[in-house]
């Protein structure tokens, strides 16, 4: 798996691997030049006494050392460069494929895991690809050369070299063999402890308020003591393997000035060959020994190239159609622009607009069409809904040409191997210009049903069209273009107010933003920061409340200027004056777009034009709130649950 996944990455850098393999068997092929040149000095200089020779043979020495030198750093450079290259390219890659995988994959694997295959493991195989530069390409051509040059010295003493090395290679394996496993349970318990600590990081609020550090402390202590555990027993193979490779290489050099002091009083060696031979000796017990030592990392890096390629080999449950079908162009179900009396456009304040039925009922504008009567008689028309709007794309975007029906048809979802699917035969239609609200109690599927819209998950059953397309048919950068959707967790990035408003519009202007952020009631306070739209905003926006959170979210939703919103439980932070003016300006800040809201709570929708009751997975009533209230008892109980009787009326 390791040579696969290095083969693929040093693809594109094939042309610094060649020049890295030929500096190294330069500077390699110099080395094993130098101890012959030695040998030559002491018996041909030295036992001579010709001093000229001595001098010649020593500045040849220097001049090869130099390129030795000067070809092993800029191997050295280049195999650096190249393996930080490789490095950076698995982390795109790992980034590419997970920005790529739906809600199941990410479940999968999970977040922790991701983490240390994105860092630890790719620094794994970062590292044994710069040691294959250096070690890997130096050891057998230092190795099969230091046999060869040995060979030349003394046929007979290099007899020792046929037990030398099979006896270092087999001491050496045998510790490998018994690490590889070690190193997999170590990658494995370095993600329980990454698990552990960022469950401890992201939920300290919930351990401190239940007086639970003493168990959240013992249970990292437990992942962390596995951990040690195992890099100990590592360890100590590693411990006990360095003296054992020492014994051996000392053994053999002792064995080889017996044998060869013993052949040079015979007179069939010179002291110079011994000298050389010795050197070339411990050139190939050297090679020998960091061949071994690089393949005692090629476990570890095994390991991460598998747990790599697992994400890179994992194919999404969602992928683009081989020939998307383009999302018709949105339309509204209906606008009116009024004059003012003087006949000029006059805006008025939508975040405190109503108007009033013929039967005194207070009711909400309705979708851009209602109007507001100002304290002296003349009609005014909401701010946003005459705005026009540049989307992503740059299209302009008036609220003429916004909204599209979706449409749920028989929408089943379910997980594998699950007795019984989360979401089963929706049959719904949301129009363009109305409002859908979805509520039910807790784990009856209504945010499983809203991710079914924009693809985050794959129906198993059914159907879902946008704009009369099925989903699965449309290309999903396409679909979220025009869809905009409020999770139940409002997440922000780090960075300003205008950069997180800006995540999904990034070319709208400051008078954009201030719009958005009228619409979604979040004036009162971002007015009150020192630094207005350019105060930070910490990861996650945990310098914020959950309800300034939420509005924030919800103002980079409207920012967006989509055909689709969906609220998933986005009000829930929100106070009841907040929630209500925020209703009401949300008809003229959407335009003319389908509007779909799930909540809990019944005040946030008891106004919407349909809403759909959702028991276990299932519709089990469709109407509005007099309607439901009349005829359905599940919406009856959650009602009468946080109203009174007269409050529900």
């Amino acid at each position: 798996m390791l040579l696969r996944v290095l083969r693929l990455f040093l693809r594109p850098y094939r042309g610094a691997v060649a020049v890295v393999v030929l500096l190294q068997a330069a500077a390699t092929i110099a080395a094993l030049s130098l101890p012959s040149l030695n040998a030559d000095i002491i018996d041909l200089g030295v036992v001579t006494g010709d001093t000229g020779y001595i001098l010649r043979t020593g500045a040849l020495m220097l001049g090869i050392t130099a390129v030795q030198i000067a070809a092993s750093i800029v191997a050295v450079y280049i195999g650096a460069r190249t393996a930080m290259s490789v490095g950076r390219d698995l982390r795109s890659a790992l980034f590419d494929r997970v920005q790529q995988f739906s809600l199941e994959e990410m479940g999968r694997f999970g977040a922790p895991s991701l983490i240390t295959r994105t860092t630890n493991d790719v620094q794994q195989v970062q590292m044994v690809t710069l040691l294959t530069f250096t070690i890997m390409v130096m050891a057998p051509i230092m190795m099969v050369g230091g046999v060869v040059m040995a060979l030349r010295q003394d046929v007979v003493l290099s007899g020792l070299l046929v037990v030398i090395v099979p006896v270092l290679i087999l001491v050496m394996g045998l510790a490998v063999w018994r690490m590889r496993p070690l190193f997999r349970q170590m990658q494995g318990r370095l993600d329980r402890i990454n698990r552990v600590l960022r469950e401890q990081i992201a939920g300290v609020r919930v351990v401190r308020s239940f007086n639970r550090q003493a168990t959240e402390r013992q249970r990292f202590e437990g992942a962390n003591t596995e951990l040690m555990t195992t890099a100990l027993s590592v360890g100590r193979l590693m411990a006990m393997l360095f003296p054992a490779v020492m014994l051996i290489i000392n053994v053999s050099s002792v064995a080889v000035i017996w044998f060869g002091a013993g052949r040079i009083d015979a007179g069939d060696m010179q002291v110079g060959s011994l000298v050389a031979f010795l050197n070339y000796l411990m050139q190939i017990l050297m090679s020998v020994l960091m061949a071994v030592m690089m393949f005692m990392m090629v476990p570890r890096a095994e390991v991460a190239a598998e747990r790599i390629r697992a994400v890179l080999a994992t194919e999404p449950a969602i992928v683009a159609p081989a020939a998307p079908t383009p999302l018709p162009r949105g339309g509204m179900a209906g606008a009116a622009v009024t004059a003012a009396g003087n006949g000029r456009r006059r805006p008025g304040n939508i975040a405190t607009q109503a108007t009033v039925s013929g039967n005194g009922q207070r009711r909400e504008p309705d979708v851009a069409t209602e109007v507001a009567v100002s304290g002296n008689g003349q009609r005014r028309e909401p701010d946003v809904a005459t705005e026009v709007a540049v989307s992503g794309n740059g299209r302009r975007r008036t609220p003429g040409d916004r909204g599209l029906v979706v449409e749920l048809d028989g929408a089943t979802f379910g997980y594998a191997g699950a007795e019984m699917p989360v979401v089963r035969g929706v049959d719904l239609r949301l129009e363009p210009g109305r409002t859908t609200a979805i509520i039910g109690s807790t784990g009856a599927g209504k945010t499983t049903l809203v991710n079914l819209i924009p693809r985050l998950i794959d129906v198993t059953a059914g159907a879902v069209r946008v704009g009369g397309v099925d989903v699965r048919a449309v290309d999903p950068g396409e679909l979220r273009e025009r869809i905009c959707l409020v999770p139940q967790k409002s997440y922000l990035f780090s960075g300003t107010i205008a950069s997180t408003l800006r995540h999904g519009r990034p070319g709208a202007t400051d008078d954009d933003l201030w719009r958005a952020i009228d619409a979604a009631q979040a004036r009162d306070f971002v007015d009150e920061l020192a630094d207005g739209l350019a105060t930070p905003v910490e990861q996650g926006g945990t310098n914020f409340s959950g309800g300034q959170r939420q509005r924030l979210a919800i103002a980079r939703a409207l920012l967006r200027q989509g055909d689709v919103y969906l609220f998933d439980d986005s009000f829930s932070a929100l106070d009841y004056a907040t929630d209500a003016r925020l209703r009401a300006a949300l008809p003229a800040a959407t335009g003319g777009a389908t509007v779909l809201i799930v909540a809990q709570r019944v005040a946030s929708i008891r106004d919407a034009h349909q809403i759909v009751v959702l028991d276990g997975g299932a519709v089990v009533g469709t109407g509005t709130h007099h309607e439901l209230m009349e005829t359905n008892e599940t919406y009856r109980e959650i009602v009468l649950s946080q109203l009174s009787a007269a409050e529900a009326a």
